[in-house]
């Protein structure tokens, strides 16, 4: 490992990357941001809990009651938006880096409808046949279906970024015409099931239900997309400099989009169609530290945690005793960014 004044540089025989120092210190922020804002929400609901008390109570020396509350209730849930927010986000900055678009993300490309189309379908075929555990299952499963035919659609001599993108935004508005005819046709039991699915929310998640299943999927994809950072970044400066560096463009963007899938997939398994924020945290990011994505990657994941902790913190806390998805505030934040960029972005060929 070797150092500069103003970057480290890691290398191995089968990695490297570079991270700024800056990057490091906005990273330790954004770390301390998101513990700070997981004490705070889990202290705010109908029983205020202030934040020493969550502390004692989360390593098991606060009261009975506070223990229950906090462990058994509202832990859950906050760490589920933690883990929900950093997979949306590095989904979206793989998919921005590989793209070259700062306007792509999950949704774009068809993995959010996708799994949303999978989910709506368990719902109206399979939900007096199976137990809602395999909700996840068919939604990641919808993810995975959806993103594989864009990438079968889009293939001619190798796959460009704008057909992609193209063909993704068209298969999304065809799924999610499906998803609403069937809404529309079934029964009203089943249409609000999916309409909550389809807001996108992380109410009444559990550690058997969410946690546990969640977890392993973010703990193992994000770090391999970390050390894949390098290959995010040769292909976000154009597919000729990444063959004249030797990069397989076509076989690592396959795997990146498929990594990407895989994280954005569980997540809206798990959460609903949550929007924007696979749009608006590597955005951000870029702000922060700049395109390399050995910065960016970790940088987007606690900033996607940080955007949907505060977006669930406002659903439960601005229309009480109501529990608003936390997808309609995500959604009334990331549409002003999604402008704001669309704009600074006109120019661009």
């Amino acid at each position: 490992m070797s150092t500069s004044k103003r970057d480290i540089t890691i290398r191995s025989k089968s990695y490297s990357f570079l991270i700024s120092k800056k990057a490091i210190v906005v990273t330790l922020s954004l770390f301390l941001a998101v513990i700070l804002m997981m004490i705070i929400s889990t202290g705010v609901g109908s029983i205020t809990i202030k934040p020493v008390n969550v502390i004692k109570a989360v390593f098991g020396y606060g009261t009975d009651s506070s223990m229950m509350i906090v462990r058994s209730l509202r832990l859950p849930r906050v760490i589920v938006a933690v883990l929900i927010g950093a997979s949306l986000g590095v989904a979206g900055a793989i998919l921005q880096g590989i793209v070259r678009n700062p306007l792509t993300s999950p949704d774009t490309i068809g993995t959010t409808g996708g799994a949303t189309l999978g989910a709506v379908s368990f719902f109206f075929f399979f939900s007096d046949k199976l137990s809602i555990h395999w909700l996840p299952v068919a939604a990641i499963l919808g993810a995975f279906l959806a993103t594989l035919l864009v990438y079968f659609f889009s293939w001619k001599n190798g796959i460009t970024p704008l057909r992609l993108v193209l063909i993704g935004t068209g298969l999304t508005a065809a799924m999610s015409a499906v998803s609403y005819l069937m809404m529309l046709t079934g029964p009203i039991v089943l249409a609000q099931q999916s309409l909550t699915f389809m807001t996108g929310s992380i109410y009444g998640v559990s550690w058997a239900k969410a946690v546990y299943p969640l977890l392993p999927w973010v703990a193992v994809l994000i770090p391999v997309i970390f050390f894949y950072a390098r290959h995010i970044t040769i292909q976000s400066l154009g597919e000729d400099i990444a063959q004249s560096v030797g990069s397989h463009v076509q076989r690592q963007r396959f795997l990146l989009i498929m990594l990407s899938v895989a994280l954005a997939g569980a997540a809206v398994a798990f959460g609903g169609a949550i929007s924007f924020i696979g749009l608006m945290a590597p955005h951000i990011s870029r702000k922060l530290v700049g395109p390399s994505f050995g910065s960016l990657i970790p940088v987007s994941a606690f900033t996607g945690a940080l955007l949907l902790l505060i977006a669930d913190l406002c659903g439960r806390f601005l229309f009480k005793p109501l529990d608003i998805p936390a997808g309609v505030f995500t959604a009334a934040i990331g549409a002003p960014i999604f402008i704001y960029v669309l704009y600074r972005s006109r120019n661009r060929g």
